[in-house]
């Protein structure tokens, strides 16, 4: 009996209509919102490019686009690094290594409502962290970590960073646990040290995975609400805006969606070229490895 060589694609028909309601025609639609007035009050009416020169003209677009940038600069290479680090450390058959496992991993499981209400505790003038530093001398009076406009935006980082590490590195454990053992061993017999073995060894092998976590992290990082909404409201004096923040102001508290759309598209477009980026320079830096 012969078989209709389209068969297989009939079963890709249900996810397509899937992604076509749910990704496709949204992304579409706000493509052609960004050159509309809409405002949710009136009807769509087309203006041209005339929200994108608005956005361009703004300080404020520039000045949150900075910050965006900023926290890709210093979230995404910490979220690579540190949790390979990690994975090595619970990457061993010892016993309670499930406990530690698990513990790493609840912030990522935790809300980030719950996880935003307890760091400003932390962060508060008389939280822990103004306790501890105090406590060891560094510090003479307690710091407003988050309604201070030099402090505020790192203060937020640093949830963020805390709250990826469980998630990325069972990313990479998954990966360390695909290393044959053997590797390490002939690695030991010729005296190789273990900072030699993670380089020429894990992190070859990883490269992968890094790849993976590098272009997840970088839209992470580029797309990140939540922890501003909730901690700093991206104050003070927008010191701590990021480019989706601003965004949903425009778009859910001024009703500006035409003008939100557009920035979302300049949004989606720098997301792209780091991704891209991202992909060949870690497939140009495996190979400098393998090499």
């Amino acid at each position: 009996m012969k078989r209709n060589p389209l068969t297989p694609f009939l079963f890709l028909i249900p996810g397509l209509i899937i992604l076509g309601a749910f990704i496709f025609y949204p992304m579409l639609h706000a493509i052609w919102l960004s050159f509309t007035n809409y405002n949710i009050v009136n009807d769509a009416e087309f203006i041209g490019l005339e929200n994108y020169q608005a956005l361009f003209e703004d300080p404020l677009f520039w000045k949150v686009l900075g910050q965006t940038l900023l926290y890709l600069i210093i979230v995404v290479p910490a979220l690579v690094v540190l949790p390979i680090f990690l994975a090595i450390l619970v990457n061993k058959q010892i016993k309670g290594i499930g406990f530690f496992r698990s513990a790493y991993y609840i912030p990522v499981v935790t809300s980030m409502v719950v996880v935003g209400i307890a760091w400003k505790w932390v962060y508060a003038d008389q939280g822990v962290l103004n306790y501890i530093l105090d406590s060891l001398g560094i510090i003479s009076a307690p710091v407003n970590w988050l309604t201070s406009t030099s402090t505020s935006i790192f203060a937020v980082m640093i949830v963020t960073i805390w709250k990826g590490l469980g998630y990325y590195m069972v990313i990479y454990l998954a990966g360390l646990q695909s290393i044959p053992d053997d590797l390490y061993e002939a690695a030991d017999i010729d005296g190789a040290s273990k900072w030699k073995q993670i380089w020429h060894i894990t992190v070859p092998l990883l490269m992968p995975s890094i790849m993976i976590v590098t272009i997840m992290s970088s839209i992470s990082a580029m797309k990140v609400f939540e922890e501003i909404y909730v901690m700093t409201g991206g104050g003070p004096l927008n010191s701590s805006k990021t480019l989706v923040f601003y965004i949903y102001q425009e778009a859910f508290e001024k009703l500006q969606m035409g003008y939100a759309s557009a920035a979302g598209v300049v949004l989606f477009l720098i997301t792209l070229i780091f991704s891209i980026i991202n992909i060949k320079f870690m497939n140009k830096k495996e190979n400098v490895i393998k090499g």
